[in-house]
């Protein structure tokens, strides 16, 4: 990408829609997208489902082959300055929920351990809340709708009660409160009118069987889900924040990232207006995770509000897939950028060119959209944006990554390329540059 610093802040601001086949380049592009953002100072976290993205841990600054060595064929040469500057400049972390792969991230810390939001933006405190009390209750297969499900009122009022007093609101101690409850009145109603004993006493007891699975035990381990520290600048070094859930299976993705995607939508909202970009957020492979009506998966509702409200807070947000008919059409209306790579199909292409025809107005741009678009080579894309009715539609050749694209990584592999990244650590000097690592 060769544009200068503040048109990448002005186009990634607008947020993208990159949709293509399969093979034609897309995770390449996402991931040069990715290094610009983070060599341009914005703060950048990545949801990752395929194990693609850690791979932007894999950053050669001397180029050399004791570096090389475990990843690729090593041949003698030095690394290009970008590759240098970006090593140096960025902090590159992968968060792995549910394992300990990467780091362990404890997905119910906005329920089971109190943040200081609670003090200072309690409305943004309550939503993060209300996603972990959601999630808790789609594991117990019931209703987590915040606003219809009395399971989720009784337990947001005990949890909440219990932040407001300065305490924790671990699911043992909603436990007791749901057995011997401190209150005695939900709304105007007396607490056994809104649910009755047998029925908390039902609730409390699956909420055990919960706590007692190994599996569930590992999502209670690790860091706070907190937005605001992944996107805090570490010691001048811009972070880069991988969020992967490829170790998952499917339903548990989508359980996991709702949350998160929730949490990032509180943070958004509780950032001042700006007309400049402050982070961007990424999600690789969105399939399945924005379908359209009427299908509704936890992740939908925070990706839709999020590109709809996040640019008015500096916060862009880039969606990519290779399979366009599986989006929602409103998250289509809402992108302001478009990178259309090679696609399989004429349903496809109809999908896409349809998602097109809301986000421009020049007949002339549109047809010859539909001219380009079946005619793509890999690696090459069509770019529309939408916000610049005077500006036709541009061919992209992204260069090539600084990181190594390498395939997914395994769990072991993860480890590996963790325990290397760690063995760097040491390795930039205090005047930004990067000193030679020793075998």
């Amino acid at each position: 990408m060769d544009a200068t610093c503040s048109e990448q802040r002005s186009l990634m601001k607008r947020g993208y829609n990159v949709v293509v086949l399969t093979g034609s380049g897309k995770t390449g592009l996402v991931t040069v997208l990715v290094e610009e953002a983070l060599s341009a100072g914005i703060p950048t976290i990545v949801i990752d489902v395929k194990g693609d993205l850690p791979n932007l841990l894999l950053t050669f600054p001397d180029g050399v082959p004791e570096q090389l060595r475990t990843w690729v064929q090593p041949r003698e040469g030095d690394a290009s300055p970008g590759v240098r500057d970006f090593a140096a400049t960025t902090a590159m972390r992968v968060i792995t929920p549910g394992a300990t792969s990467g780091e362990s991230l404890h997905v119910l810390s906005a329920l089971e351990r109190r943040s200081t939001r609670w003090d200072t933006d309690p409305e943004s405190a309550r939503d993060a809340l209300s996603a972990a009390v959601s999630l808790v209750l789609r594991l117990l297969g019931r209703d987590p709708d915040p606003a219809k499900s009395r399971e989720h009122v009784l337990l947001s009022v005990l949890a909440e009660r219990r932040l407001m007093l300065g305490e924790n609101a671990e699911i043992g101690a909603l436990m007791g409160d749901l057995t011997t409850p401190p209150i005695t009145q939900i709304g105007a109603l007396p607490l056994n009118s809104f649910m009755r004993k047998t029925e908390r006493l039902n609730l409390a007891a699956a909420l055990n069987s919960l706590l007692a699975s190994p599996t569930f035990s590992s999502w209670r381990k690790g860091a706070s889900l907190d937005v605001a520290e992944w996107v805090t600048p570490q010691n001048g070094r811009t972070p880069g924040v991988i969020v992967s859930v490829a170790h998952l299976d499917d339903e548990e993705r989508a359980l996991v990232l709702g949350v998160v995607l929730e949490e990032i939508l509180s943070w958004v909202r509780g950032l001042p207006g700006s007309s400049e970009l402050k982070a961007l957020i990424v999600f690789d492979e969105v399939y399945g995770y924005l379908p359209p009506h009427p299908a509704n998966p936890p992740t939908k509702r925070p990706i839709v509000s999020l590109m709809k409200q996040a640019r008015a807070f500096g916060v862009g947000v880039v969606v990519a897939t290779q399979n366009p008919m599986d989006l929602d059409y409103r998250a289509l209306s809402n992108a302001g950028l478009w990178c259309i790579g090679r696609l399989q199909t004429d349903a496809d292409r109809a999908r896409v060119m349809d998602g097109l025809s809301n986000a421009t107005n020049n007949g002339d741009d549109f047809a010859e959209l539909e001219r380009i678009v079946p005619r793509l080579a890999p690696r090459w894309f069509v770019v529309k944006n939408a916000h610049a009715s005077a500006a036709g539609p541009l061919l992209l050749n992204p260069r090539d990554t600084w990181s190594l694209m390498r395939g997914p990584l395994t769990r072991g592999a993860l480890r590996q390329v963790r325990a290397w990244r760690e063995s760097l650590e040491g390795t930039v000097d205090g005047n930004g540059g990067v000193a030679e690592v020793a075998e």
